[in-house]
């Protein structure tokens, strides 16, 4: 299911749409806290005051968020003037650039907060797939799921697009003050795009594993932000793409 969504961004004196996202209703507070702070529009759980839907009269508007920041934030006029446009297949439209990364203020992620058995990598797919009950029903659904370093799921979202999955477990971890999140693995469903990247990067996510290919800026994100890259994990076997570092007992090729 596939239906538009707006998230307000509200503060005492002012009120303004930040983005419309088509997504698969569910975990919506989740998903526009995720947005939000993946866009660094918004920095911390504390910068959020509360989220609800809007309230039209008596009616409840459950497919427009409002997000009210705290009182004395100052926000990035060029981030929130912005005008956003999500789709459930490309994500913000025009967004790719590094300098954007770098813009936003993210940092390169360290060495040493997450080490992990390379014979863990692979199954986790297979365990993310086994927890995608919306993916059952359908057949049309993604999932990105959050794993500790022993391959164990902590957190499992769907949505129509793979992006908006990625920002409802962003989402989730910021409002449980979880976030940075670097000892965690981020799982995806499909291939990797530069955008789910940077979402992971924004988070601090030091490995990334999906069952399909990295794009080519995705690959290029991860060296210079220093995030271990898994691709085509499957069965007993999977590609390196970025961060060998973190893969312990490793006998494969580097792509």
């Amino acid at each position: 299911m596939e239906v538009r969504v707006e998230t307000v961004l509200e503060g005492r004196t002012s009120t303004r749409s930040i983005s419309v996202t088509m997504r698969t209703p569910g975990h919506d507070f989740e998903l526009a806290a995720g947005f939000l702070f993946s866009e660094g529009i918004l920095e911390r759980r504390e910068d959020i005051r509360e989220i609800t839907y809007c309230q039209t009269g008596e009616l409840q508007e459950y497919n427009v968020v409002t997000v009210r920041f705290r009182e004395g934030l100052v926000l990035n006029p060029d981030l929130v003037n912005r005008n956003f446009y999500t789709t459930s297949s490309c994500g913000v439209c025009g967004k790719g650039s590094l300098e954007a990364v770098q813009v936003r203020g993210c940092q390169v992620i360290p060495d040493g907060t997450l080490s992990v058995e390379a014979r863990i990598l692979p199954r986790l797919p297979e365990l993310l797939l086994e927890g995608q009950k919306g993916f059952r029903r359908t057949g049309g659904l993604h999932a990105a799921g959050l794993f500790d370093p022993l391959g164990e799921m902590e957190s499992l979202r769907e949505d129509v697009g793979r992006h908006n999955a990625v920002d409802k477990i962003v989402g989730h971890a910021l409002l449980e003050e979880r976030v940075p999140l670097g000892d965690r693995i981020l799982v995806v469903s499909g291939r990797t795009s530069f955008e789910i990247l940077q979402k992971a990067v924004a988070a601090g996510i030091p490995v990334v594993v999906a069952v399909g290919a990295p794009s080519t800026l995705a690959v290029e994100l991860a060296r210079k932000f220093n995030v271990t890259l898994i691709g085509f994990a499957r069965g007993q076997r999977f590609n390196l793409y970025a961060g060998g570092g973190r893969v312990r007992d490793w006998e494969g090729e580097r792509e």
